[in-house]
C-alpha cells in the first residue's frame, strides 16, 4: 500500500506547506497527513478547496513512507522541500523556527543619488513614472489575486511578465540588469533587496539577471517600487516577450572592442519593452550583441545574435545572427546578414520578429522556439522570408537616425579617465612582490582601451561556494569599490561573476587587498573551478536533479590553485535539467542533471564552446552517478594534461584528439 502527503505553497508568501489532518495546512511535514490509497481522493477534494480558497497554490503529491509517526520523503524533491536547499543548512525550514523582522515601509528605503558618473543608461522623468506605474499596477494585480479575483492562471502571465517565478521553497523574483551595467547605487539597492526583504542575498545569472530566491507575494510591490526609485525592474524577465538583451561584460571598456554595444544594446531593450506585437510570443526570446570580433556574448547562441562591426570606411553596422539556443534542442545559430546598416537595424530585428511570431508553433512547447522554425524551414527559406518582410516594411516608418543613436549615446556618461602612461610602475612593483596578487592578475583581469586602466573581474566562485551568488554585504561592498576605484560602475558577466570595469592600474593592489576575507577574491576567472551553474533542484521547481552541490565538489577537488592554474582555461558547465540554464551544452566539459528512476545522474559533454567556435559539446557516453561525476572530471582532466601539447587548451586538445581518448579513459574496465 502507497502512502502520500499533499503539499503545496501557501499563496500570500509561498511557503512550502502540507495537509493536515483537520483540512489546514501546516508548515513542517511532521505535522502532515498521510493518505493511503482509499483516503487520497477526499484529501485532493479538500486540497482543492484550499486553492479556491485562495490559501494555497501549485498543489502536488509525493510519497512517503511511515516509520514511528516520522515521515520520511521517498523522492529528493520533496526531501529538498521538507527542509530547505541541501547546500545551505542556514536557509529554509532546516535553520529554525526564528522570528522574521517587521519589514520596513517603502519610504524607508534609500532613494538613490542617481550620480551621473557611473557608465549607466540615465533615465529621465518618462522613464522613471513608467517603472513607478508598472509597480503600481503589478500591486492592484496581487490584491485581485489574493481577493480570489483573478485565479492562479489568470494571475501567472501578469506575474511572469513582473519576473515573479513559483519555485520549490517559495517565489523568486527575477530582476533584470540590462546589458549587465550598474551603478553602485544600483548595485546598493539590491542589496538592500537581499537584506530587507529576502534572506540575505542574490544570485546573478547566466542572463545578467539577480534572482532573489525568498520574496513574499504580499511584497513584491513593495519590492518593485524601490527597485525603481534605483531606475531597476523586472519588466519581461520571464514569459513568452523578449528578454533582457546581454552584452559583453567589458562593453565600453575592452581593449579590442570597435563599437561599444550599449547603446545599441539600449535601443533593443527601449524598442522591445511592451513591444504590442511581440509581448506573446511563441516563446520566449533572447538577443545578445557585441562590439567586439572576439565574442564574449556566446550571441551565436541565442534567438538573435548580434556582431556589431565597423566597415573599411569606418561606418558601424551588423553581423546578424538568428535560431541559436540551448534546452532541449540545442543549435548555434545560422548567419543571416553579413552587413546591416545602422539606419535599418530595428527593421530588420522586427522583420526576423514577424516571421517568428507569424509561423513559431504555438501547439507544441517544444518546438516553438524559432531555432526549430529555422531547421524546418530550412535556414535558405528563413533568410528568404525575413528578407521579403524587411523588404516590404517602410524604411522611413522603421528609420533608426544618426540623431537617436547619438541621443541615446550621450545618456551613457563617459569615465573621466586621466591621461597615465600604459606602464605602472607601482603596479609592476606589486606584482613583482606578491604571488598572490600576480595569480590573481594573471586570470582576473582584462586589457583596457584606455592606457594605464584595467578591467577587475570579481569571482563570485569561491571553493565550497554556491557559483553566482552574493551576499547584501559583498554587494555592499563592491558599490564601495566601485566608487572608489571604478568611476561607480559595476558590471555582471554572464559567466556569473562581477566586474569593475574601470580600474588604474596604480590602484589595482589596493582593490585586491580590499578584497581580502571578503569572498571574492578567488583568482579563478577562466579555470576550472569558474563553474557556471543553475540552481538545479535546490531551488528550482523544473529541476531534475542538483546543480550546486555538484559544483561545490569540483571546486573542493580542485582547490589547489597551482593546480588550477596548471590546468590552465577550461569552461565547465552544469545545469539541474535539459532546459539548460547552467549553459552546460556549451561548457568545454559539461554536466546535465537527470533522474533516472528517482536516482540523480548525470550526462557529460565536451567540447562545447560560446566563443566565435561556438558549438554543442558531444555526449560522451552513459550518465555517472552523483558519487562518481567528481572523479569522473577528474579522469577527463588528467587525459588533455597527459595529452596536451605545450600551451594548448583544453578544448583545442579535444578538438585535436576528438572524443576518443577522453571515453575510453572513463569507462576502462574497473572503473
Amino acid at each position: 500500500m502507497s502512502l502520500s502527503v499533499i503539499s503545496a505553497n501557501r499563496l500570500t508568501d509561498g511557503v512550502a506547506v502540507w495537509l493536515n489532518e483537520a483540512g489546514d495546512w501546516v508548515e513542517r511535514v511532521d505535522g502532515a497527513a498521510v493518505f493511503d490509497d482509499a483516503a487520497l481522493d477526499a484529501a485532493r477534494r479538500q486540497a482543492a478547496e484550499g486553492e479556491k480558497r485562495q490559501i494555497v497554490v501549485a498543489v502536488a503529491e509525493a510519497p512517503v513512507r511511515l516509520d514511528d509517526q516520522t515521515r520520511t520523503p521517498l523522492t529528493r524533491r520533496e526531501h529538498i522541500r521538507t527542509l530547505g536547499p541541501s547546500v545551505r543548512s542556514d536557509l529554509g525550514k532546516q535553520s529554525g523556527d526564528r522570528p522574521e523582522p517587521p519589514v520596513p515601509p517603502v519610504s524607508a528605503a534609500p532613494h538613490p543619488r542617481r550620480r551621473a558618473n557611473a557608465g549607466i543608461y540615465n533615465y529621465d522623468i518618462e522613464d522613471r513614472d513608467f517603472l513607478k506605474d508598472r509597480a503600481a499596477v503589478f500591486r492592484r494585480q496581487v490584491e485581485r489575486r489574493i481577493a480570489g479575483e483573478l485565479t492562479e492562471e489568470e494571475f501567472k502571465i501578469f506575474r511572469l511578465m513582473n519576473g515573479l517565478y513559483l519555485q520549490l521553497h517559495g517565489y523568486m523574483l527575477r530582476v533584470a540588469v540590462p546589458y549587465g551595467v550598474l551603478s553602485s547605487d544600483q548595485m546598493r539597492q539590491l542589496a538592500y533587496v537581499a537584506r530587507v526583504y529576502d534572506k540575505g542575498y542574490g544570485h546573478f545569472t547566466t542572463r545578467q539577471n539577480i534572482q532573489f530566491n525568498w520574496p513574499k507575494l504580499v511584497d513584491t510591490p513593495d519590492i518593485l517600487e524601490v527597485l525603481a526609485d534605483a531606475d531597476i525592474h523586472a519588466i519581461q524577465t520571464s514569459g513568452n516577450c523578449i528578454r533582457n538583451v546581454t552584452t559583453d561584460q567589458f562593453a565600453g571598456a575592452a581593449d579590442d572592442e570597435v563599437v561599444d554595444p550599449r547603446v545599441y544594446a539600449e535601443i533593443l531593450r527601449q524598442w522591445s519593452t511592451d513591444h504590442p506585437e511581440f509581448t506573446f510570443l511563441p516563446r520566449k526570446f533572447k538577443i545578445a550583441i557585441t562590439g567586439s570580433p572576439n565574442d564574449r556574448a556566446a550571441v551565436r547562441l541565442h534567438d538573435i545574435g548580434v556582431l556589431a562591426r565597423r566597415n573599411e570606411a569606418g561606418e558601424v553596422g551588423f553581423e546578424i545572427h538568428a535560431g541559436g539556443g540551448l534546452g532541449r534542442t540545442p543549435i548555434v545559430a545560422t548567419k543571416v546578414r553579413d552587413w546591416l546598416a545602422v539606419p535599418d537595424f530595428l527593421r530588420y530585428m522586427e522583420a526576423i520578429l514577424r516571421v517568428y511570431n507569424a509561423l513559431g508553433r504555438r501547439d507544441n512547447l517544444y518546438k516553438a522556439r524559432i531555432k526549430i522554425l529555422v531547421r524546418e524551414t530550412r535556414p535558405e527559406r528563413f533568410i528568404a522570408m525575413v528578407e521579403e518582410e524587411f523588404a516590404a516594411m517602410d524604411p522611413d516608418a522603421y528609420r533608426l537616425e544618426p540623431e537617436v543613436v547619438e541621443a541615446i549615446a550621450r545618456r551613457f556618461v563617459a569615465p573621466d579617465f586621466q591621461s597615465l602612461p600604459a606602464v605602472s610602475d607601482r603596479f609592476e612593483a606589486a606584482r613583482a612582490g606578491d604571488a598572490g596578487f600576480a595569480a590573481w592578475v594573471r586570470t582576473n583581469t582584462h586589457p583596457h582601451k584606455q592606457p594605464g586602466y584595467v578591467s577587475a573581474v570579481l569571482s563570485l566562485k569561491p571553493v565550497g561556494g554556491i557559483p553566482g551568488d552574493a551576499t547584501d554585504a559583498q554587494m555592499d561592498l563592491v558599490a564601495d569599490l566601485a566608487d572608489r576605484y571604478s568611476f561607480g560602475e559595476v558590471r555582471v558577466a554572464h559567466e556569473q561573476n562581477l566586474v569593475l570595469p574601470h580600474v588604474r592600474l596604480d590602484d589595482l593592489y589596493a582593490l585586491w587587498q580590499s578584497l581580502a576575507g571578503s569572498g571574492l577574491e578567488t583568482a579563478n576567472i577562466g579555470l576550472v573551478s569558474d563553474i557556471i551553474a543553475c540552481p538545479g533542484m535546490d531551488y528550482c521547481a523544473l529541476a531534475t536533479a542538483r546543480s550546486i552541490p555538484v559544483a561545490q565538489r569540483i571546486a573542493e577537488r580542485f582547490a589547489d590553485m597551482d593546480r588550477q592554474h596548471d590546468i590552465g582555461k577550461v569552461t565547465l558547465n552544469i545545469s539541474g535539467c535539459i532546459n539548460a540554464c547552467g549553459h552546460h551544452h556549451i561548457g568545454n566539459i559539461g554536466i546535465l542533471g537527470l533522474d533516472r528512476a528517482g536516482v540523480e545522474a548525470y550526462q557529460i559533454t565536451l567540447g562545447g564552446a560560446a566563443d566565435d567556435h561556438a558549438a554543442v559539446g558531444t555526449i560522451i557516453g552513459p550518465s555517472v552517478s552523483y558519487e562518481d561525476v567528481v572523479d569522473a572530471v577528474e579522469t577527463i582532466l588528467n587525459v588533455y594534461v597527459a595529452r596536451r601539447d605545450p600551451g594548448e587548451a583544453f578544448v583545442d586538445t579535444y578538438r585535436r584528439l576528438g572524443i576518443a581518448p577522453f571515453k575510453e579513459a572513463l569507462y576502462a574496465p574497473g572503473k
